[in-house]
C-alpha cells in the first residue's frame, strides 16, 4: 500500500528532474561534455574520483545560464527548440523566472563548499550571465560571442579546479589550455547558430549567421582547420596525430559550406562539438608525452609507440 501511495511522488520527482534536464539538453554536447573533458585533461594531479564533482558543478552553472537565457525569449524556442520546458508547457514563465534567481544562491553555496577560488569563479560566471541576459548582452553578435566565450572559460576553469587534488589551484599548463579553449570557442561558437537562424530572425537576435550568412560559413570552414594547425603546434602533436586532427577539422569546417539545410546544420554542429572535445584532450597528450620523454629519455612519439 505504501508503495502504491509513493508512486505519484516518484513520478513527480522524475518529471521535475526531466524538466531540469530539458533546460540544458541542447548544450550537453557543446558545453558540458567538452568542458568536462578539458577539466579532466588539464587539471594538475587529476583524480578520476572527482569526475562527478566536475560534472555536477558545470551542469548546475549551465542550468543557471540556460534558465536565464530561456526566460528572455521563449517565443524563439517555439521554433528552434520546442522540447524545452517553456515552449513545451512543462513550466510557466513566472515559475521559471523564480527558479532562475533561486539558482544563484544554490550555485554559490555549492561552490563555497569546495574553495574560495571556486566561489569567486561562480560569482564571475553569474555576473557574466546577468550581463548577457538581463542587460541584453546577447542582442549584438560581438558582445554575445564574447560573453558566451567568457562564461565558457569560467566553466572550464571551475571544472579544472574541481578535477585536481587542490581545489584552489590551476597550473600554468591548465591556464594556457583554458585560455586557448576560450579563444577557440569565441571565434567558432557561431557554428551553433546556423541551425537556429529562423528563430533568431523571428525575435530579432543579431547573430553572425543572420547578419553575414555567407561570410560566417566561410569563417567556420577556414577557422576550424586553422585553429587545428595552431593547436597541433602548441601541444606538439606528432605528425600522424596532427594529420588526423587537421583532416577531421577540414571535414567539419567544409560541411558548414557544402550542406546548409537546417538538418544539415544540426548534424554539422554535432561534428563541431566532437572537434571541441578532441582539442581539449590535446593538453593531456602533451603532458603524457613530456612525462614519457623525461622518464624514458625518448621523443614523445617514440615513447608512445613503445608502450
Amino acid at each position: 500500500m505504501r508503495a502504491v501511495r509513493s508512486f505519484p511522488q516518484i513520478y513527480d520527482l522524475c518529471y521535475h528532474l526531466h524538466t531540469l534536464f530539458l533546460f540544458t539538453k541542447a548544450d550537453i554536447r557543446t558545453a558540458l561534455v567538452p568542458q568536462t573533458v578539458l577539466a579532466l585533461a588539464v587539471a594538475p594531479t587529476r583524480r578520476a574520483s572527482h569526475t562527478l564533482h566536475v560534472v555536477a558543478w558545470i551542469w548546475l552553472h549551465l542550468l543557471m545560464c540556460n534558465t536565464a537565457n530561456q526566460i528572455k525569449a521563449p517565443d524563439e524556442d517555439k521554433i528552434n527548440k520546442p522540447f524545452r520546458p517553456l515552449p513545451s508547457g512543462r513550466i510557466t514563465l513566472r515559475h521559471a523566472r523564480t527558479f532562475r534567481w533561486v539558482l544563484i544562491p544554490v550555485c554559490l553555496a555549492f561552490s563555497a563548499g569546495y574553495s574560495a577560488q571556486l566561489l569567486v569563479t561562480s560569482l564571475e560566471l553569474q555576473a557574466l550571465a546577468v550581463f548577457y541576459s538581463e542587460f541584453h548582452g546577447d542582442e549584438h553578435w560581438l558582445l554575445k560571442n564574447s560573453l558566451t566565450a567568457a562564461m565558457y572559460g569560467c566553466a572550464g576553469f571551475g571544472g579544472t579546479l574541481l578535477a585536481g587534488a587542490d581545489w584552489s589551484r590551476v597550473d600554468q599548463t591548465g591556464r594556457l589550455a583554458i585560455q586557448l579553449s576560450t579563444a577557440v570557442f569565441a571565434s567558432t561558437l557561431h557554428a551553433q547558430d546556423f541551425k537556429d537562424v529562423s528563430g533568431d530572425r523571428l525575435t530579432g537576435r543579431r547573430t553572425l549567421p543572420t547578419i553575414f550568412p555567407v561570410a560566417s560559413r566561410i569563417s567556420i570552414a577556414l577557422g576550424i582547420p586553422l585553429w587545428s594547425i595552431c593547436l597541433s603546434l602548441v601541444w606538439n602533436l606528432d605528425l600522424l596525430s596532427s594529420a588526423a586532427f587537421i583532416a577531421y577539422s577540414c571535414f567539419t569546417g567544409v560541411r558548414f559550406v557544402l550542406y546548409q539545410k537546417v538538418d544539415d546544420d544540426r548534424r554539422s554542429c554535432k561534428f563541431y562539438s566532437l572537434w571541441l572535445s578532441i582539442h581539449h584532450v590535446l593538453p593531456a597528450y602533451w603532458d603524457f608525452c613530456m612525462a614519457a620523454s623525461s622518464v624514458w629519455g625518448m621523443a614523445p612519439f617514440t615513447a608512445l609507440t613503445q608502450l
